[in-house]
Formats: structure tokens, C-alpha cells, sequence
């Protein structure tokens, strides 16, 4: 098993995390140092992917910032009460396929949401992500390099003010299909409750075995 640093950078904007991405990204590419997960919350924030090629997604932004980024996928919103996981993954020859590491980091996400509460999570043909019933509770986008080490990566609604999607049409989707765990379920799951589940499963569907700073 590899082992993975997992940074928890706390409430942190997107600016500041994505430059930190950035300098990770480049020292996993020469080496030194080990895979690490980084898991935060982001004040409010729209990002757009490299599918996001024109305005007609984007309804009302208003005064949250917009930022482009080298991820998949279209637009999408980050913001309080979501819980965002950043795998700065170098891939061993054996994993080196996109699509398969994004079903693996759905399947990550469905026995997490199952360990705390919340069966029936599936993978929706023809759409990235976690749905549960008709919505989506959990965003994937990555970008892989050419030296095979992921970034971005996959975010959960567990509070979100889902209003926010509703100035967006989120991956190119109506905003109404979008869910939250609260909004689910009817009881808040607390981000360290959903941390601790999904680093229990780490190791049995990432081959990552966490390392908490």
C-alpha cells in the first residue's frame, strides 16, 4: 500500500488552496514528497472545467467569484457545509486510466456515504459523480499531468446552501437535481464524521493508506 499525507487545511478560499495544489502537484512530480489528500472547505466559489466553454451555464453569478481550472467536468459551486478531498495521487503504471480513477473515487465516496447512513449511492451512466435516488450529492472533477499525478477531485453536499446552484446549471444540469445529505436525510452529518469514513475506506479503494499530520 502507498501511503498518503492527509493535509486538513480547515475552511481555506480557493485561490489560496489552489496554489497549494499547484506546489504539491510539482513536488509529487519529482519526488519529493508522498501522496497526500487534502481535505477542506472553501468559502463560496464557482469553478469552471475544461468543458465549460461558453456562458450559457452560467445564470447568476452575482458576487461569487468564478475561477477556470484544468479539472474535467463543467461548472460547478464550493462552499460551507461541502466537504472537498484534493487526491495528489502519483499513479503506478498499473492505474494509470482516468476514467477508472474516477469510478474508483465514486465508489470511494458510495461506501462512505453508506458507512454514515446513507445507502444507496450509485455511479449514474453517462454522468460523473455519487447520485442517491434522483440527486446528486457528490461532484467529480479531476485533471491528471503528464506524469500521470492527480488533482482536483470530488466534493459532497452535506449542509450546502444548495441555492447556490441555482445561479448555475451545475455540470450543464438543472440546479434542482443537486442534494445535500441534510436536505436527505433530515440530520446534519458533521464534515469529521465524513472524513473519518472515508479515510477508513482509503486503503480498499484508492491503495492509499492515510497518514494524518
Amino acid at each position: 500500500m502507498t501511503p498518503a499525507q492527509i493535509l486538513d487545511l480547515g475552511v481555506l478560499d480557493y485561490g489560496t488552496c489552489y496554489e497549494r495544489m499547484r506546489t504539491l502537484v510539482a513536488a509529487r512530480t519529482k519526488g519529493t514528497i508522498q501522496d497526500s489528500l487534502i481535505v477542506v472547505e472553501h468559502p463560496p466559489v464557482f469553478t469552471r472545467g475544461r468543458k465549460s466553454r461558453d456562458e450559457s451555464n452560467l445564470l447568476d453569478i452575482g458576487d461569487v467569484p468564478i475561477v477556470q481550472v484544468e479539472r474535467g467536468g463543467d461548472v460547478t459551486f464550493h462552499g460551507p457545509g461541502q466537504l472537498v478531498l484534493y487526491p495528489i495521487f502519483k499513479l503506478a503504471p498499473d492505474e494509470r486510466d482516468a476514467p477508472r480513477f474516477i469510478r474508483r473515487l465514486e465508489q470511494w465516496m458510495i461506501e462512505a456515504l453508506s458507512t454514515v447512513g446513507v445507502p444507496g449511492g450509485y455511479h449514474r451512466r453517462g454522468f460523473s459523480g455519487v447520485w442517491v435516488g434522483d440527486h446528486k450529492l457528490a461532484s467529480v472533477g479531476v485533471a491528471v499531468t503528464v506524469d500521470w499525478v492527480t488533482w482536483h477531485g470530488i466534493a459532497v453536499n452535506l449542509s450546502t446552501d444548495l441555492d447556490y446552484f441555482d445561479r448555475i446549471n451545475p455540470c450543464g444540469l438543472n440546479a434542482r437535481i443537486m442534494g445535500s445529505l441534510e436536505k436527505l436525510t433530515g440530520t446534519r452529518v458533521t464534515r469529521q464524521t465524513m472524513t473519518d469514513a472515508l479515510l477508513k475506506s482509503l486503503p480498499h479503494h484508492l491503495g492509499r493508506v492515510p497518514n494524518v499530520a
